[in-house]
């Protein structure tokens, strides 16, 4: 992380309070004996078991909770792992906050305003706080959760008090956001999931982190990610990211926390990202992966003062 990222980091522990970690030694025996394995299945013969090997090779020895989500039409395949955990969203919620607008503009048969525009640009491409609470303003939980039940995300639960931040989500309903982006549906009309598109691929390179990690040059990258360092739990780190080309169609959803810092949260993503992208899309030594910042950072996110 950058002197300004450190800077900000430790302004942020100061506001929140001491920030509380389980030891590391301690938890891991507990973790382990009760750890859930990863599943996957697919159409594609032995690409499922390679999938579940790799993915558990990526996650051994590394600490925190993570749950994973993956999905290729192309082979119908999917793999999971804690699906159904709730973890506070940080700033992946804005992708619900961008198709909540959107849909919401279809109900009324209207287009976004220059100042929606605007303000949806900055939330998804810098991760623009200001802009993102504004949104949620605006809209308001009636529409928000009106969004929520269209799209089938039934546990995701909208931050309580403008604290969007502390959003409950998961990955069996980040990856049904992540469908109705990228195939056609009759809840987000074709240009508004051009357009969510077309923002998560104009993402800042210093937020490019995460599911990128890996990828081959032979697809179009799509990104979001959120992180939060709550007294609890530690960092939460999450990166969501889709991917077209190379003859695949796939979207990942990695969440994770109890991560001593941000950059070990990231680190945990991105082997679990580069070994999903090695067995989906094989590429030779001689064909360029998708490289994402060695810096990574991200916009704080609205949560209460006492974290």
């Amino acid at each position: 992380m950058t002197s300004r990222t450190s800077v900000r980091t430790g302004a942020l522990a100061a506001a929140l309070g001491a920030v509380v970690l389980i030891p590391a030694v301690a938890a891991t025996p507990a973790a382990a004996a009760t750890a859930p394995t990863v599943s996957c299945t697919s159409a594609k013969a032995g690409l499922a078991d390679k999938l579940k090997k790799d993915i558990t090779a990526a996650l051994a020895n590394r600490r925190g909770a993570v749950a994973i989500g993956l999905y290729d039409r192309s082979t119908k395949t999917t793999c999971t792992l804690r699906a159904t955990t709730a973890y506070d969203s940080a700033s992946t919620v804005k992708v619900t906050v961008l198709a909540t607008l959107l849909w919401d503009a279809k109900k009324h048969d209207r287009y976004l305003t220059d100042r929606e525009a605007s303000l949806a640009k900055a939330m998804i491409t810098k991760s623009d706080n200001s802009a993102t609470s504004t949104l949620w303003k605006q809209l308001g939980l009636t529409k928000i959760k009106g969004f929520l039940s269209a799209a089938g995300m039934t546990r995701t639960v909208p931050g309580a008090n403008g604290y969007w931040g502390l959003t409950q989500e998961n990955v069996t309903d980040e990856q049904k956001l992540l469908k109705l982006v990228t195939a056609r549906n009759t809840v987000l009309s074709d240009n508004s999931r051009a357009y969510i598109l077309k923002l998560m691929n104009q993402v800042v390179s210093s937020q490019r982190w995460g599911t990128p990690a890996g990828a081959p040059s032979t697809v179009t990258v799509h990104v979001k990610n959120g992180w939060l360092e709550r007294a609890t739990h530690g960092w939460r780190v999450h990166s969501l990211g889709t991917f077209n080309g190379g003859g695949h169609d796939y979207m990942m959803s990695v969440l994770t926390q109890d991560n001593s810092t941000m950059s070990y949260g990231v680190t945990t993503i991105q082997n679990v990202a580069k070994a999903i992208h090695k067995d989906l899309v094989p590429t030779t030594a001689a064909v360029a992966r998708y490289t994402p910042t060695g810096t990574p950072s991200e916009a704080y996110v609205a949560v209460p003062p006492q974290g």
